[in-house]
């Protein structure tokens, strides 16, 4: 279906599959943004395009990665241009385009369900418009609501017009796990503040659940009535956010530079329970990411790696794609022909998408460090941290982005595009899906 798809221009036809074009898209939107970005009513100093294009590009695939800062080199109409931008770009460019089509009643035809069926990460095309519905619908009240929280604590602090725009802007960012703030220091000042490490923590895992997931739960609200893909990811970010928590906690409670520099067992627990979520996408940090020792700057990292949830607002190679190579793994060793959980079973393909998904990442990455490595200055472990927090859209750096040399901003803008598309979106269009018309005999190779 996808291999149909084209586009024309004048007499030639070029054919582009959805993932493509969907490319093209996001392309398109980093672009425009910048182009906004650089005008001199966005900007309060000088920022040259290629600033902006950062900032853009940063935006648009809700990295939170910059190289200058939202709160003091922008305008409000810059910073509300880069919120639109983290909108866009975390809820999906064809979810709006459906939006605007159905407010006008026009039919969506199928090469666009192809495209958002691509954008969103499903298996077919087949009740895409009730899920837009859903995306639409949650993510206006998670971060209607998430806004009004959170200026009980900017308004008292900053007055009720930089408050409430703190409040929104802030809102948006943490829902579309994007990471941007308005202050250089991101959240550190609050670091002890219930409501910060609560309102914001609790916005960015439900936006890297996953769509499908919250809408699940809002519908079944029973555990047995729920879809595999939901058990699945509820288990797996349970899992992930006490190991995170507990483990950076142990890793960094005595470091002077992190959590042992804090004024009280409280500001610890919160700033180990906010610093153990947020590397799975969402870029925020109420301690020095910089202050780090390396097992939790390592640790860090495999959290960036795995990420948050498919059809989510967060990046990274999924948490299901963790599960199902656990599994995998798992059944290898009992001698399983089969991979089962919670009474259901996961065919071959499942695991196939898995392998090709971890194998283009880890390639990606190791690429990504070792051209970084040829000319940018620092520490190899700071050059690896960065372009893991590029891959996996997360925005927690430590220090080196505003470092970064013209081929480090290129490497780094490459990586957060590629990790917003998605490898296997890559793969889809790079590579010819077709059947095979002869078939070989199968044979043996020795492994391990």
């Amino acid at each position: 279906m996808a291999r149909n798809s084209y586009m024309k221009l004048g007499s030639s036809r070029f054919r582009l599959s959805p993932p493509m074009i969907l490319a093209l898209m996001y392309m398109g939107v980093i672009l425009i943004g910048s182009g906004l970005l650089w005008l001199p009513l966005s900007q309060t100093g000088e920022v040259s395009f290629g600033d902006a294009l950062f900032t853009a590009t940063s935006a648009v695939t809700v990295t939170g990665l910059v190289v200058v800062q939202a709160g003091t080199d922008f305008t409000v109409l810059g910073q509300g241009i880069i919120a639109a931008l983290i909108q866009f770009g975390g809820l999906g460019l064809m979810v709006f385009a459906v939006l605007i089509l159905s407010a006008f009643d026009i039919p969506l035809g199928m090469p666009h369900k192809v495209m958002l069926r691509e954008d969103l990460n499903q298996a077919t095309v087949s009740n895409l418009g009730p899920l837009v519905r859903v995306i639409a619908l949650v993510a206006v009240a998670c971060e209607a609501v998430g806004a009004v929280i959170l200026s009980f604590v900017f308004v008292p602090e900053f007055g009720w017009q930089h408050g409430i725009w703190s409040a929104v802007f802030h809102s948006i960012s943490a829902f579309n796990n994007a990471g941007f703030s308005l202050y250089s220091d991101s959240m550190t000042r609050w670091v002890g503040n219930p409501a910060i490490n609560l309102v914001i923590s609790v916005m960015f895992i439900l936006g890297g659940l996953g769509f499908i997931v919250v809408g699940d739960l809002y519908q079944k609200r029973r555990w047995k009535t729920l879809t595999l893909h939901s058990k699945l990811m509820i288990v797996g970010t349970g899992v992930l956010i006490v190991l995170g928590a507990v483990v950076f906690g142990a890793l960094e409670w005595r470091n002077p530079a992190t959590l042992g520099g804090l004024n009280s067992t409280a500001e610890r627990l919160w700033a180990a329970w906010f610093q153990g979520v947020t590397p799975r996408s969402a870029g925020f940090s109420t301690t020095d990411t910089g202050g780090m020792g390396d097992a939790a700057t390592l640790w860090t990292m495999a959290l960036m790696v795995v990420g948050g949830g498919s059809t989510s607002t967060a990046g990274g190679i999924k948490v299901t794609s963790l599960i199902v190579m656990i599994l995998a793994t798992a059944a290898f060793f009992r001698r399983q022909s089969s991979l089962t959980v919670f009474g259901r079973s996961l065919g071959l393909e499942e695991v196939l998408k898995v392998m090709a998904l971890g194998t283009i990442s880890v390639a990606v990455m190791f690429t990504a460090v070792f051209i970084m490595s040829l000319t940018q200055e620092g520490l190899f472990l700071e050059t690896s941290f960065e372009v893991v927090s590029a891959f996996g859209t997360v925005g927690l750096s430590m220090g080196q982005t505003s470092e970064l040399d013209p081929l480090g901003r290129v490497v780094i803008m490459s990586l957060m595009f590629l990790g917003r598309v998605g490898p296997l979106s890559l793969g889809f269009f790079l590579a010819a899906r077709s059947t095979a018309r002869i078939r070989y005999p199968e044979s043996k190779v020795f492994l391990g």
